[in-house]
């Protein structure tokens, strides 16, 4: 029997609407378009996120449920669609030159990212295990064809096909997961399996201890924790470098997206046991991440360990928990989009028609040659490093404070010394800037003009240096998204 629709069902998923119509829009575009110019697709494109995004916005402070309750239009969930929408704007920014340099024309490239993207919003608003499954597979699917785009480039082939093969494995971890909380719970509905948990200890059915292992290991390598990262610099490596900064943050923050809600509001009674594996899983991602970035020559490579450090600072969150905590968790995740977005942008505009430079050794003497990109790329690196004033730090400073506060103070400590050893390989790109001779791998010509780059550039540095001197624009949102969710809890 199909239930009656209501309006709240169809506003509850406006946003994912207008984001998949659109992608659909963009292949017929594509289709009956070809010969015209690929960034009239890119620009479309940019209006369906911008028209997204004010949905989005409209919905804020409703609280709409619809569908019986599947999926919901929260604070919390609006909050995580406006990362994702930033995500995808700033790679569409990214992409406009990088594909012309690149001589690829296919429109599809646009018409996946907004596919990859409803993917996410679909797992951020999802409260069903079954959606927010759906949501996660349109995004992987998505990102396993972005990655292998250039299909004439060995690396990007090689880079598709280890992602496809370790994902189509990590889901089935998750789909485990699932069945057996399923059949411990009668539910796979997250109000439904809190309910059947309410006042029952995790110790008398075994499968809910096995379901939620198998959850963290299939969320684990969503989001690159360790030892669940190894995917991680080999694709971020051989993928297209906008489908790399594209990687590093949204399907990150989608992941944390979804955990967060599963963990909080349908497997809060077990909450004892999930705790004491993320505290551990943090402080190895940490770690695994930030000391093996020092060992890279390769800057993807190094910014992929980075994103692993990173994705440990921000399960540290997940740990604390609580409105502060988990506030926390989406202030970090826009902070990272706007310094992560910001380096790569350089690292394309400073690229050559044909080559990439993406080693440390190509940016000798590069604050000398493109003094206001040499200064762009100084500020990203202070920020990532978590350098006072930037966003970095505030976010750092917002996640580390409330564990102090909750009483985690060896993970608090093992966090800030990570922070500290990540300084080092920050401050090597600006060593290599600005103190070292150029060399004959090195930029020898000046960078050329580039709209869509300087202008992802500048809303970059805007995100970094107001977000980083005025955390509070963002921060009430962040805080405010996740108290309902974490009333009572």
């Amino acid at each position: 029997m199909i239930p009656n629709l209501t309006t709240p069902d169809f506003l509850s998923i406006l946003p994912e609407t207008i984001v998949f119509v659109m992608g659909m829009v963009v292949l017929l575009f594509d289709l009956f378009g070809r010969g015209r110019p690929i960034r009239n697709l890119a620009y479309l494109t940019l209006l369906t996120l911008a028209a997204a995004a004010y949905a989005d916005w409209t919905l804020l402070g409703q609280g709409l449920s619809g569908f019986q309750g599947t999926i919901v239009a929260d604070n919390y969930s609006i909050a995580f669609e406006l990362v994702f929408l930033t995500v995808t704007a700033f790679t569409v920014l990214i992409s406009i030159r990088y594909l012309e340099d690149q001589e690829f024309w296919f429109g599809e490239y646009y018409a996946l990212l907004l596919f990859a993207t409803g993917g996410m919003m679909l797992m951020a608003s999802g409260r069903d295990l079954l959606l927010i499954f759906i949501g996660l597979e349109i995004l992987s699917i998505s990102s396993y064809v972005l990655v292998g785009m250039f299909q004439k480039d060995p690396k990007s082939n090689e880079a598709a096909l280890k992602y496809f093969l370790l994902g189509a494995f990590a889901t089935g971890f998750l789909l485990y997961g699932i069945v057996m909380l399923y059949g411990a719970t009668g539910s796979i509905h997250l109000d439904g399996i809190a309910k059947a948990l309410d006042g029952k200890s995790a110790a008398e059915n075994p499968y809910i201890l096995f379901g939620l292992g198998f959850l963290l290991v299939g969320f684990g390598f969503k989001i690159s924790l360790a030892p669940f990262h190894m995917w991680t610099p080999d694709v971020y490596e051989g993928a297209p470098t906008t489908i790399t900064a594209f990687l590093s943050a949204g399907p990150k923050a989608a992941g944390f997206a979804a955990l967060v809600r599963i963990l909080v509001e349908g497997l809060s009674a077990t909450q004892f046991h999930w705790v004491q594996v993320l505290w551990l899983l943090a402080a190895i991602t940490m770690t695994v991440g930030n000391v093996l970035a020092l060992q890279q020559d390769n800057i993807k490579r190094m910014l992929a360990y980075s994103s692993i450090a990173h994705a440990g600072y921000i399960l540290v969150a997940v740990v604390v928990g609580g409105a502060e905590g988990l506030g926390a968790i989406i202030f970090y995740a826009m902070a990272y989009t706007f310094m992560n977005f910001g380096v790569f942008a350089i690292l394309i505009l400073a690229s050559s028609k044909g080559r990439e430079r993406v080693t440390f050794d190509d940016y000798a003497g590069f604050g000398y040659l493109e003094p206001a990109l040499g200064l762009a790329m100084l500020v990203f690196m202070l920020s990532l490093a978590g350098i006072p004033l930037t966003a970095g730090f505030a976010g750092k400073f917002q996640i580390f404070k409330t564990a102090v506060e909750q009483g985690y103070i060896w993970l608090t400590v093992i966090g800030v010394l990570n922070s500290v050893v990540s300084i080092y390989y920050y401050l090597r790109m600006i060593v290599v800037m600005y103190m070292q001779q150029p060399t004959n791998h090195s930029i020898s010509q000046r960078a050329v003009p580039s709209v869509p780059l300087y202008a992802a550039i500048a809303m970059a540095i805007a995100g970094v240096m107001l977000l980083g001197i005025f955390p509070s624009l963002w921060m009430d949102l962040s805080l405010e998204s996740v108290s309902v969710m974490t009333a009572g809890r």
